[in-house]
This record gives structure tokens, C-alpha cells and sequence, in this order.
């Protein structure tokens, strides 16, 4: 009984999360799942990006060329219910940062 009350929790949480990565991001649009895909275009961008986030302690998912059409490389950043305030902190921290000056 406890865990079925539960995931109702769990999943608003992940949405809650996924929805504050996306505005970390610059992304308007409200994501309906926990997945939020950040396009930076160019495949060198995108992999900079991925190791300078995980160099300061946040992993997040590279997609480019052939996975993702040429032009849209892009980070993939994955929300989960149990992120701390913390975690989110540091992930907003790092996504700022690094974001910056991706997008130069």
C-alpha cells in the first residue's frame, strides 16, 4: 500500500525536477517526461559540454551524428524523484556555467 501511494509522489517529482532542468537549460517548453534535451548543433560542442558538466560532478547523456540528425548534437539530461536539493543546486550551477559558454 505505501509504495502504490507513493508513485503518484515519485512521478510529480520527476516532472517537478525534469521541468526546473529545462528552465536551468533555457528550454520554455514544460517536458511530460523526465528525459530534457538540450541541442547545442555541432558534435565537438556537445561532447565539450558533456565532460566539462561531468568534470565538475554532473553526468549528463551525449547524442550526436549518427544517433541525432546533423546540426542538433545536443546534451540529454535525465531527472530522477530521488534528485536532493543539493544535487539540483549543483546541476544548476554546472548547467549555467557550462551553457554559457557553449552557446557562444
Amino acid at each position: 500500500l505505501r509504495v502504490l501511494t507513493a508513485e503518484p509522489q515519485r512521478a510529480q517529482a520527476v516532472l517537478d525536477h525534469a521541468a526546473a532542468l529545462a528552465r536551468i537549460s533555457g528550454d520554455t517548453a514544460v517536458p511530460d517526461s523526465a528525459v530534457v534535451s538540450v541541442i547545442l548543433g555541432e558534435p565537438e560542442v556537445a561532447v565539450a559540454a558533456a565532460a566539462a558538466c561531468l568534470d565538475r560532478g554532473v553526468r549528463v547523456g551525449c547524442f550526436r551524428p549518427p544517433t541525432v540528425p546533423e546540426g542538433t548534437s545536443r546534451l540529454r539530461l535525465t531527472a530522477r524523484a530521488s534528485l536532493t536539493a543539493d544535487e539540483m543546486d549543483l546541476a544548476r550551477q554546472v548547467l549555467t556555467e557550462v551553457l554559457s559558454k557553449a552557446r557562444l
